[in-house]
């Protein structure tokens, strides 16, 4: 599929349902020997309000032609670069990305190229990489690993979170992440581990996760490292100066809403307790293949 075709997509996102994407998704499109049907699919889509610069195409067609075009050679590292910049591009609140349909839209109609291109492995890619889960779809990984990874307005945690797929494919499916400390704790983990040049740092991520999923709760995690309030207002400010957003930049780290950064010593403290799961956990290695660091 050419980015040519792709750029055929209307100027402003939409909502596409689920039972489109099952009704219109083939193997053509999805080994990309076949673009989507774009006329049927926008029949059954919701378009979004025109006067948002927040929904416009435009910036995220730009983000995604130059994702494909950095990391041609090595699609995984794409991941760590779009992630942060797809957040600071499509400002919205939680509830909003919580709406499949958006994501949908996103890969079916405005960029179904990325998708294949990305998540094509040896044949094709899976359907729920055009709609899945929120941990699985193409899209709304990489924006709730933003969501969920940031701090504050830091970046910087995300793009760490990224290098690593098993903390896509597997940390971002567990509820303890939305416990800010509890998410950071991981990352600085695996921060001292790529440090460290250990070895197998899926199968360690996936080890860690599991034992801190199995060790706690959120409830849990809030006595032993208390964080502070999100800081709502600023999220809304973040989200209403879209209206006059710069493109985000290429070359450094874009900034997030300043809602709030997570006190260090909250992370400080789970600390200790997360490396003690980590060497008391089994990890267990899987094939490269299992392990989805190609997907």
């Amino acid at each position: 599929m050419s980015q040519k075709n792709a750029g055929h997509a209307p100027g402003v996102l939409g909502l596409l349902p689920d039972s489109s994407v099952t009704k219109f998704l083939g193997h053509g499109i999805q080994s990309g020997t076949e673009s989507p049907p774009l006329v049927a699919l926008l029949r059954t889509a919701t378009t979004l309000p025109d006067g948002e610069v927040r929904w416009r195409t435009g910036p995220l067609r730009e983000l995604v032609d130059e994702a494909m075009r950095r990391f041609d050679a090595r699609r995984v590292e794409a991941d760590a670069w779009l992630a942060p910049r797809l957040h600071a591009t499509l400002r919205m609140s939680r509830a909003e990305a919580a709406d499949s349909r958006r994501w949908n839209y996103l890969a079916m109609v405005v960029a179904p190229d990325y998708v294949v291109w990305r998540h094509r492995g040896a044949v094709a890619a899976a359907a729920s990489r055009f709609s899945g889960p929120h941990h699985t779809q193409a899209f709304a990984r990489l924006w709730w690993a933003a969501e969920m990874f940031r701090n504050g307005s830091d970046y910087g945690p995300v793009e760490t979170a990224c290098r690593v797929q098993d903390v896509l494919n597997t940390t971002l499916r567990l509820d303890i992440i939305d416990h800010r400390p509890t998410a950071l704790a991981i990352i600085r983990v695996l921060e001292r581990l790529i440090a460290d040049e250990s070895p197998r740092l899926g199968d360690r991520v996936n080890a860690l996760s599991s034992a801190v999923n199995t060790a706690g709760s959120t409830l849990i995690y809030d006595v032993l490292a208390p964080d502070v309030l999100v800081d709502s207002a600023a999220l809304q400010d973040w989200i209403s100066d879209s209206m006059s957003m710069p493109p985000v930049p290429w070359a450094r780290l874009p900034f997030g809403p300043e809602d709030g950064e997570v006190p260090n010593e909250a992370v400080e403290a789970l600390l200790p307790l997360f490396e003690r799961l980590l060497g008391d956990s089994q990890v267990r290695a899987r094939p490269r293949h299992a392990a989805g660091e190609d997907n």
